[in-house]
């Protein structure tokens, strides 16, 4: 069941969704558009056409998280903005890139902190427009690596981690411009991007990790969507600069 058993209406909201082609930011994508929302994704791709996921319904973008000027080019490209997810992301594990290497370490933090950061600022203005009960929204999704030492994930953890110093910021900042910024932390959610970890055939990490996690299993995207259109609603309207973990129970488990 999860977000489906209810009932949210974001009828004539404009949402943007980094990442929104796959994993959780598809899950998050999909949830606004069957609650009525105009979404907008952002991909690595040119086009909408050179992904297999169904993105029908959906305006797409391209969006290089390591390039300024192509973040501001999206949020010059989306003509209002209510509600802004920032997903997007990448593991540089599976890629066999080491990120204690401080190069690769410098790119993660850039993706995962300094880019949401950038899009958020240059949006900031059509969310304080938002004429929506609540106000204008933005929702990070953050991860239990903030929570937790992995070696394997230290960029990514720094980035993320900077994600919750800076939502908390800026809920300071933007609040008397009705701008609410909330943080999902996610944890060992079952993706594409998490795959190569967490894969049934012959992974080390998956039956521990379970084990560890007092609900017995991981997650599945559309565990994170729940919360996500949850915080973004006026049902939130009085909740901001906040982190909600969304693990399972894994960072409270010994």
């Amino acid at each position: 069941m999860g977000w489906q058993s209810i009932r949210y209406d974001y009828a004539g909201a404009d949402i943007l969704v980094t990442g929104g082609t796959s994993g959780i930011g598809r899950a998050i994508a999909t949830a606004f558009r069957e609650a009525g929302a105009n979404v907008t994704v952002t991909g690595t791709r040119a086009s909408a056409n050179e992904y297999d996921a169904d993105l029908s319904g959906m305006r797409y973008l391209p969006l290089d998280l390591e390039d300024d000027g192509s973040i501001d080019a999206v949020a010059d490209a989306v003509p209002a903005c209510d509600v802004l997810v920032n997903n997007a992301g990448m593991s540089f594990y599976p890629l066999g890139l080491d990120e204690r290497d401080p190069d690769v370490f410098a790119r993660a933090v850039r993706i995962h902190l300094t880019a949401p950061y950038r899009l958020t600022r240059k949006l900031a203005g059509k969310l304080a427009a938002s004429g929506r009960a609540g106000g204008g929204c933005v929702v990070g999704i953050g991860s239990v690596t903030s929570f937790m030492g992995l070696a394997v994930t230290l960029g990514y953890g720094a980035g993320k981690t900077g994600l919750l110093g800076m939502t908390r910021g800026l809920a300071v900042d933007l609040g008397a411009s009705g701008i609410r910024l909330n943080v999902v932390a996610a944890g060992l959610v079952e993706t594409a991007m998490t795959a190569a970890v967490f894969s049934p055939e012959g992974s080390a990490w998956r039956e521990p990790s379970v084990a560890r996690t007092p609900l017995g299993r991981l997650g599945k995207p559309d565990d994170i969507a729940g919360p996500v259109l949850f915080l973004a609603s006026d049902a939130a309207a009085w909740i901001t600069g906040q982190t909600i973990m969304v693990d399972g129970g894994y960072t409270i488990s010994g």
